[in-house]
């Protein structure tokens, strides 16, 4: 009776169909060892680096807002570096008409500081003053200097504070000295750029009651009882009583010369 074999050598042997033929084995399948040799290495190729630049060059030329890394690496292709690209596309915009900057931790492209006066626009913006504005100034214009509450009497309502900043902000108000009255306030006058803006050369060259007739601006109907060209004596005697210079202002030695002088000019003491 014949030895059985080894029995190690036959758990060595391949196993195979019964005749003898070598077993057949399954192909490898492309890709499949790389991928589980390195577990962080990608299926996919990821672009060069130069068109990983224009990628981040679109991004952020079309975007309104600054792109974070994040963003960028969502809209690349899957391996794409985005940090790595943007870092590459800051150092070729450096010296350009745009540059890409950081803004907090997102990149965005922005005009060069220095070239940033050829995009400033000057432009007018025309700014209507309010029915109360309009009605201040020519208070202030006409009776100057005048104080709040002088302004307030003659309107017959209340000034606002809004309304007092609006003309200071113009620059066509200034505050005045302050009255010598119980409380010291404070007076308000017209500016030398309200002389300018209205072409005149001082505050006497206003227009009249009987200009502001003419032009439309007045009501021409005269006042009951009395006649139109009576109204326009007293008001030009009002207009030029205006701008005569306080008596309470005089000098101070004006007073002492008029009590020592008699009817013909000299002095009315005895001899």
């Amino acid at each position: 009776m014949a030895d059985d074999p080894d029995p190690s050598a036959k758990a060595a042997l391949p196993a195979g169909p019964s005749d003898g033929r070598p077993a057949a084995t399954a192909p490898a399948r492309p890709g499949r060892e790389e991928g589980s040799a390195g577990s962080g290495e990608s299926l996919f190729e990821a672009p060069p680096a130069a068109e990983q630049e224009r990628m981040v060059e679109a991004i952020l030329f079309a975007s309104a807002e600054p792109v974070s890394v994040a963003e960028m690496n969502a809209r690349m292709p899957h391996g794409a570096d985005g940090a790595a690209a943007v870092e590459a596309l800051r150092r070729r915009y450096q010296g350009r008409g745009v540059r890409v900057v950081r803004v907090g931790d997102a990149w965005a492209i922005r005009t060069a500081p220095d070239l940033g006066f050829l995009l400033r626009k000057e432009t007018v913006e025309t700014r209507k003053l309010s029915r109360a504005a309009i009605e201040t100034l020519a208070i202030i214009a006409y009776h100057q200097p005048v104080t709040r509450a002088e302004i307030e009497e003659i309107r017959g309502v209340s000034v606002s504070r809004g309304t007092l900043d609006q003309l200071l902000e113009l620059e066509w108000i200034r505050f005045g000295r302050r009255r010598m009255t119980p409380g010291r306030p404070v007076t308000f006058v017209v500016t030398r750029e309200f002389l300018d803006h209205f072409g005149l050369e001082t505050a006497r060259d206003l227009p009249g009651l009987k200009e502001l007739r003419a032009a439309g601006l007045l009501d021409n109907r005269p006042p009951p009882g009395g006649g139109a060209e009576e109204e326009d004596e007293d008001a030009a005697g009002q207009q030029g009583d205006m701008f005569a210079p306080d008596p309470s202002e005089s000098a101070p030695g004006d007073s002492g010369d008029t009590a020592g002088r008699g009817d013909n000019g000299e002095g009315g003491g005895t001899p």
